[in-house]
């Protein structure tokens, strides 16, 4: 019975031991994963195509999504793959860079996935497919990562859904999602738990809530690149648990910086290129934590605390680009920075630093980026820079730097030395610097002869920009040697004679410039199947270039934007370049022929230079279509006939149109006045019949208006509402308008009567695209005219944007000139000769204070001439011959340089230059006190006048255009020199009217 009880309880023991135990063996041989998930997890992997791993480095982690035999698999095994620990469910998904290449469908079975807390997909390219709606089914979800993944369209609503979201990150889904309705305020108002917060390039256009100053938990905010506006909330900076900012790249966000909390988190706060203005608080040295301050291209003013030497922790700096102010000299204003020794990238650009570069870099030794462009700084660059061990990107551009290259920083990845004064060769060991990937020298003094094989032995080398110095670049190298691939590649005045024959196996040109060479042959066939998946522009202008070796149809260059091939000696038919291309410009040639109609496929032409050829034919009409996209035409010296297009529509974006020196005919199309941005119109020397098209006074950013030699006729019209208020420059001569002057323009044309010369620009169109690769430089697109002057007619290849002028000879306008002129007080030029003009020369002309050149010959004038004329200083040009003015000549200043033929047919006229002297005349003591006479300095200021008269041309109008002609490789030098001219002009002034 005993042996009855033990045997029924061992059962008993047994059964409730081994069957739980047989049950936990069998279950960890099943699959954890729930049918449905799995099922839904593989449908989602099939929608997609897996990309070549080779070409963008990612890792398809789907690839081990797999059934086993007999249909069955463990998802919660597979790579990127979650599972909660209890109940098997799928709760994670993780596809970081995965290769997946498709679109995100609303059918999706990834939404089947209702148990998921964490989804990241970042790092895929979703081809531009929005977010579905259903995304709101995943309401459990607490971490959201969409970012780099090229999604767009607006939000969904639904996600608002997923109120239990501690972390969203949608940024940078190129070409960037909308955050409009739902806005960025109902965003924060749904998701309240939020810790991370990144929306960068997100496209939100409008404020920051204020409410997010009430997230308290908020640990990390990037918005950068938003379009964010207005003021931001001060209250986000004082969040206790904020690590992260990033604000940059949002021109038009507001803002300041407020004293910051002693127990602060933040570790990064990331601000360039926004308005935040205002001074930097003492208490930001307090930032215990502060590893990178980003706060270049702001509006800060005031001096940098000295708090900042408390950042202990730093590793990033770059307070460029600002306005603050500092204790003489500036250099030691910031000392400070070398106590900040764990320092990595130290940026300090454009804030008018003086003198060596600092010692204190020296105490850096963690250093591997340095930005010091855009100073003054000056004497050699330090050898002792060599000692950073770590330094791999040295920027010191656009500074005063003077004596040879160190290339004794072997450890060098980018070194940027390009606008300064360096001097010497380029030394062989340059070859050393094993890990050089950037070199960028050009404008330099540089000289003597280098073999381009010193720079092909850097095989990391991709960015190499010789342009602009005295240097002879020796190109020949051997067939068998290994080139590195190159991206940049800027050779422009190297004395180039052929193209470099290193090229021809170059598949990979980004920008490349050879131009300025003395290249004379035509262009190769090779060339022009170099690099044309990648070429973005290419530059050989002003060379000797006769033509194409073999005619192109269509130049081949899939993806270029920009091709230059001006002031060369191509002949033949025009060559028609890709329809990718946004800038054409092959002025200065001997082309012939007929423009294409195929022309019309370009549909992202932006400017279009053509002059100075001798094309015939028609204008193709499509012209006028183009002004979508089209900035800057520019077509004279041809010999194009027929109508001008007329199909300008409305929202035209064209700032420049000069069709001048040609045969077209018909009248001004009145479609232009769509085009709201046009600053200059130049339709001179052509058959236009028209009346004055005053109806082009609506246009409010005209500047310039060249309507020469044409068959203009009539009365001018009473200005319309605007009246050409911006108007710099009017050339109507040689037509035939009739009536006064239109002394009603003359009241309201602004422009003329104040002007900044404090500052020398020039108009045109910058050619830089908005996305461009680092390092490049496609400078301007310089607007340029031609005017008579002085009888000599002048091509301005340059136009100053304070010039003024008025030039209405050879017309037939009658009656008197008015005194309103004289309020025209910053005018250059005024040439109202050959008219019909009598009456009276008014007094008021002698507060035209900047003129020089004043002609009103040829007419019908009487009395006598305003000795208060003698007050223009600036006046070099000077004509009243065939009129019936009579009595003495003024005298002193400008007036004794002039000759007798500027006075001749005037009979009643007397005085010196005149042979005929005047009875019972003699210099008041107020015109003698006006001849300068100093037997000390006269010799001198003689010698100083003759630089103004014979150097610049009697003037700034004729030395703008002797200026530049001179100034061919640095126009900066050109800027500067005449922006000192405009200071001297100034001084002079008050100089005179002092001793007068």
């Amino acid at each position: 019975m005993e042996s009855c009880i033990s045997i029924c309880l061992l059962s008993i023991f047994l059964f409730c031991h081994i069957v739980p135990f047989t049950h936990s063996f069998n279950s960890s041989f099943l699959p954890r994963c729930h049918d449905y998930e799995r099922s839904a997890l593989l449908q989602f992997k099939e929608s997609f195509i897996l990309e070549d791993t080779t070409l963008d480095g990612c890792y398809p982690r789907v690839e081990s999504w797999k059934l086993v035999k007999g249909g069955r698999g463990d998802c919660c095994s597979w790579e990127g793959v979650e599972c909660d620990e209890e109940t098997n469910h799928v709760i994670g998904l993780d596809l970081t860079d995965s290769c997946l290449y498709g679109s995100i469908n609303p059918n999706s079975t990834l939404f089947h996935l209702v148990h998921l807390h964490s989804l990241n997909l970042a790092y895929n390219n979703f081809n531009l497919s929005q977010i579905p709606s259903q995304v709101g089914l995943l309401s459990r979800l607490t971490h959201l990562n969409l970012s780099f993944s090229f999604l767009s369209g607006q939000i969904p609503h639904e996600i608002f859904n997923m109120s239990r979201l501690i972390s969203l990150d949608l940024s940078r889904s190129a070409p960037g999602l909308k955050l409009h309705k739902p806005s960025f305020k109902d965003l924060v108002q749904h998701l309240t738990n939020l810790k991370v917060l990144h929306l960068s390039s997100m496209i939100i256009s409008s404020k920051v809530p204020e409410l997010l100053a009430k997230f308290s938990s908020l640990e990390s905010l990037r918005l950068n690149g938003c379009g964010l506006q207005g003021e931001f909330p001060v209250g986000i900076f004082q969040l206790q648990n904020l690590k992260i900012v990033d604000l940059s790249d949002n021109p038009d966000l507001k803002g300041y910086l407020p004293p910051f909390q002693l127990k602060s988190a933040l570790k990064s706060l990331i601000l360039p290129r926004t308005n935040f203005v205002g001074e930097l608080p003492f208490s930001i040295g307090s930032l215990a934590y502060l590893e990178e301050l980003h706060i270049s291209d702001c509006n800060f003013t005031g001096q940098i605390p000295y708090s900042f030497s408390n950042l202990s922790n730093l590793v990033y700096l770059d307070l460029s680009n600002n306005h603050f102010s500092f204790h003489s000299p500036i250099i030691s204003s910031f000392s400070w920075v070398g106590n900040l020794t764990k320092i990595t990238t130290l940026g300090l650009a454009g804030l008018n630093m003086k003198g060596e570069i600092p010692s204190w870099l020296m105490n850096l030794t963690q250093l591997s980026t340095v930005y010091l462009e855009f100073n003054q700084f000056t004497g050699p660059i330090p050898s002792t820079l060599a000692k950073l061990s770590r330094l791999k990107y040295l920027y010191l551009s656009n500074n005063l730097l003077s004596g040879p290259i160190p290339f004794q920083i072997y450890n060098m990845h980018e070194l940027i030395l390009s606008s300064n004064e360096l001097q010497g060769s380029i030394p062989s060991n340059v070859s050393q610097l094993k890990n050089l990937e950037v070199l960028v020298l050009h404008s330099n003094n540089l000289v003597g002869s280098v073999e381009l094989s010193t720079f092909l032995q850097l095989k990391k080398l991709r960015t190499l920009i010789l342009s602009f110095n005295r240097l002879t670049l020796i190109t020949k190298t051997s067939t068998n040697a290994s080139i590195p691939k190159f991206e940049v590649l800027g050779l422009a005045f190297c004395n180039l004679t052929e193209f470099p024959r290193f090229l021809h196996n170059q598949d990979q040109l980004i920008f490349l410039d050879l131009s300025s060479n003395n290249i004379q042959e035509k262009i190769p066939s090779w060339m022009c199947s170099i690099s044309t998946n990648s070429l973005d522009y290419l530059n050989l202008s002003h060379n000797h270039l006769t033509g194409f070796e073999k005619d192109p149809a269509i130049l081949q260059w899939a993806k270029i934007r920009i091709l230059d091939l001006r002031s060369n000696r191509l002949h033949g038919s025009f060559p028609l370049p890709p329809p990718s291309t946004s800038s054409y410009l092959i002025s200065h040639n001997k082309l012939v022929g007929v423009v294409s109609a195929l022309l019309c496929n370009l549909s992202a032409l932006e400017t279009l230079d053509l002059s100075f050829n001798n094309l015939s034919g028609r204008l193709p009409h499509c012209l006028g279509n183009f002004s979508d996209s089209l900035s800057s035409l520019d077509l004279r010296r041809n010999n194009f006939n027929g109508n001008i297009p007329s199909t300008w529509r409305t929202g035209c974006k064209v700032r420049m149109i000069s069709i001048g020196y040609n045969q077209l005919q018909g009248e001004v199309p009145r479609s232009l006045a769509n085009c709201s941005s046009l600053e200059l119109i130049d339709f001179g020397n052509n058959h236009i019949i028209d009346s004055f098209p005053s109806w082009l006074g609506n246009l409010e950013n005209l500047r310039i208006l060249i309507l020469r030699s044409n068959g203009f006729h009539g009365v001018i019209d009473k200005p319309q509402t605007k009246g050409f208020s911006n108007l710099r420059i009017i050339d109507l001569s040689h037509n035939s308008f009739t009536g006064k002057l239109p002394s009603l323009y003359f009241e309201i044309w602004d422009a003329m009567k104040v002007t900044n010369a404090s500052h020398m620009t020039y108009m045109g169109d910058s050619m830089k695209p908005e996305q461009y690769h680092r390092f490049t430089y496609y400078g301007q697109y310089d607007y340029s005219m031609i005017m008579s002057n002085k009888g000599l007619e002048l091509e301005y290849r340059k136009i100053p944007d304070i010039l003024t002028a008025i030039d209405f000879s050879y017309n037939k306008f009658e009656g008197e000139i008015p005194d309103i002129i004289g309020h025209l007080q910053r005018l250059y030029l005024l040439n109202l000769s050959n008219n019909l003009l009598n009456g009276h020369i008014p007094s008021s002309l002698a507060n035209l204070k900047e003129l020089e050149c004043l002609d009103l010959s040829r007419n019908m004038l009487s009395g006598k001439l305003p000795p208060e004329l003698s007050k223009l200083t600036f006046l070099s040009s000077f004509n009243v011959s065939y009129n019936q003015l009579e009595g003495p000549i003024p005298r002193g200043k400008q007036f004794d340089t002039f000759e007798s033929n500027q006075y001749e047919g005037n009979r009643g006229l007397c005085g010196v230059p005149l042979e005929k002297e005047c009875e019972n005349f003699e210099a008041s003591p107020q015109e003698r006190s006006n001849v300068v006479e100093d037997d000390d300095t006269g010799s001198v200021f003689k010698f100083k006048w003759m630089i103004v008269l014979i150097g610049y041309g009697t003037g700034f109008i004729f030395g703008v255009v002797v200026g530049h002609k001179i100034t061919k490789k640095k126009h900066d030098w050109f800027v500067k020199s005449f922006g000192r001219k405009q200071q001297h002009r100034s001084q002079r002034v008050k100089r005179r009217r002092s001793r007068s």
